[in-house]
């Protein structure tokens, strides 16, 4: 039992990034961001919510995958201080974007959040190779929205 809440905490820590991230979204969606110039390869807006949500569980996964591991001996303090600075920055790109409406500006964050991103993943692959490929689609993701970020600040700049 005493696993189970801990997993639903990990995961529920991870869904509360994406709604602090959707905060400055919805407001953005049907405005701003509509009337943007948008890449080709940009999906349908109902395609964001699940892939989003799933990433979130995935990354709850993770992040329980290896706070399971810890021990007195090995806290792994430092992949959890990367994985919950990676959470926050993932949540700052949503208002760099969508609530600053600056395009430039979270393209420099989205690119950070890419590297920390990979970063974690790397401290994760010394704890727990499981936690280290649930994050791998994140960050693929990441990289496909840093390329519509790019393309979007190029095409309405």
């Amino acid at each position: 039992m005493k696993e189970i809440l801990k997993l639903a905490i990990a995961i529920a820590v991870c869904q509360i990034a994406g709604v602090v991230g959707s905060i400055f979204t919805v407001s953005a969606t049907p405005t701003w961001y509509a009337q943007l110039a948008k890449p080709f390869l940009t999906p349908s807006g109902w395609v964001f919510g699940p892939v989003w949500f799933t990433l979130y569980t995935f990354m709850g996964i993770a992040l329980y995958l290896v706070w399971r591991k810890r021990t007195k001996e090995q806290c792994h303090c430092a992949a959890l201080r990367l994985f919950f600075f990676q959470l926050a920055l993932n949540a700052l790109w949503s208002y760099l974007f969508f609530g600053l409406r600056e395009p430039l500006l979270a393209l420099f964050g989205i690119a950070i959040l890419f590297l920390v991103i990979l970063a974690t993943i790397w401290q994760f692959w010394g704890i727990s190779r499981g936690a280290a490929y649930l994050l791998l689609p994140y960050a693929g993701w990441v990289a496909f929205a840093a390329y519509l970020n790019y393309s979007i600040w190029q095409l309405n700049s």
